[in-house]
């Protein structure tokens, strides 16, 4: 089955961007950069998620004595990321694209409020066209503190595909996709062109397929294709250094391996969110918040709202219910119910005067709300 992806996140590892040296190759970034903006110009919406800065920094600071300790692996990550960023900067103002940077940590996406400025950012900023370029905050993020580590990037770029509703996660690397044994040692080992289930047999032989660079090899990015197939995306682990290899993959050519996306995308974060389980309070809007609502695709405006119940924090799921009481969808509030409590029935220009802040124009915004 053929298909083409509008929304991708591309994530890039070590192995890729460095080819296996200590420092940036420019051939590779200048290519992966190419396919991107081509993409971009047909109008496909793309995030990178980019490895890249430990090395990038190692280059910078090739005079200073390596130590293999976390802190200045950390100053390594702090050289690296702003050339790092500096590289892509120049790479894409040949073609006329601006570009972003976000640095997130595990901690980041767990928090809810984290989550939903996380979440809002960068689709706001893939409405505009800009391309953000996403790492691990690695000046943060400590090897230490596991739980709160991505790990290469991999678990990154899954939780990012999840948070910007992507229609597929590309994660290019520096082999041709997961194989049935190490292609590197064994002649006979085959590529693996489609994966429909995770199992035991299946991660045993992610632990046989070796990357040579990079924390993450083929293990973690296993582990995040369940992570993102889970949640409605599909996935393909392929070379990075493969000819036009994006450009391929957006159109449904069959490259990698591919991992199909095990729920429908609104499915998911309906289900999620319409779970009932999650809601901590309720939204009661007026006649006309409900036809903007469920004929218009539109946002909740503060306008809209008669009143709050119960008791919740910004980033929280809320049910919506009519003017009568019944419950015609949910979604994340924008604003907690004791902010709420001073902006009802009022006009969004007026947010900010009467809280003294400002989230946004929207109670609930479009993107994140599920109708029926």
């Amino acid at each position: 089955m053929s298909m083409s992806y509008r929304r991708i996140v591309a994530k890039f590892g070590t192995g890729l961007l460095t080819s296996g040296t200590d420092h940036l190759d420019l051939q590779v970034m200048s290519s992966l950069v190419e396919q991107i903006a081509r993409l971009h110009s047909q109008g496909k919406e793309i995030v990178i998620i980019s490895s890249g800065a430990i090395a990038s920094g190692r280059q910078k600071l090739k005079k200073v004595p390596e130590r293999k300790n976390t802190p200045f692996k950390q100053v390594l990550a702090s050289v690296g990321q702003s050339h790092l960023m500096y590289t892509y900067e120049q790479l894409f103002s040949q073609y006329d694209v601006t570009v972003a940077q976000a640095l997130l940590t595990k901690r980041d996406l767990c928090d809810r409020s984290g989550y939903l400025n996380a979440r809002n950012t960068l689709l706001a900023l893939i409405e505009l066209g800009i391309i953000c370029i996403v790492n691990e905050n690695d000046v943060v993020a400590v090897d230490e503190i596991e739980e709160l580590k991505f790990g290469d990037n991999d678990n990154l770029s899954a939780m990012v595909a999840n948070l910007v509703d992507a229609d597929l996660l590309a994660m290019l690397t520096d082999i041709g996709g997961l194989y049935t044994a190490d292609p590197h040692y064994n002649p006979e080992a085959q590529l693996i062109r489609r994966v429909d289930k995770i199992d035991a047999e299946i991660k045993r032989m992610a632990c046989d397929t070796a990357s040579r660079q990079g924390t993450g090899g083929m293990t973690t990015k296993v582990e995040a294709a369940r992570l993102a197939t889970c949640s409605g995306v599909n996935v393909i682990i392929a070379d990075g250094r493969e000819p036009d290899i994006l450009v391929k993959i957006s159109q449904g050519e069959d490259m990698g391996t591919l991992f199909p996306a095990q729920a429908n995308k609104m499915e998911s974060r309906k289900r999620w969110m319409l779970s009932g389980l999650a809601s901590k309070g309720k939204i009661m809007v007026d006649k006309g918040a409900v036809s903007a609502l469920k004929e218009r695709n539109k946002s909740l405006l503060p306008a809209g709202v008669i009143k709050a119940e119960g008791k919740f924090r910004r980033g929280d799921i809320v049910d919506i219910l009519d003017d009568k009481g019944k419950r015609i969808g949910c979604g994340i509030a924008n604003y907690s119910s004791s902010d709420l409590a001073s902006i009802v029935g009022k006009h969004s220009n007026k947010i900010a005067s009467l809280l003294g802040y400002d989230y946004g124009d929207e109670v609930i915004h479009r993107n994140n709300m599920a109708i029926g």
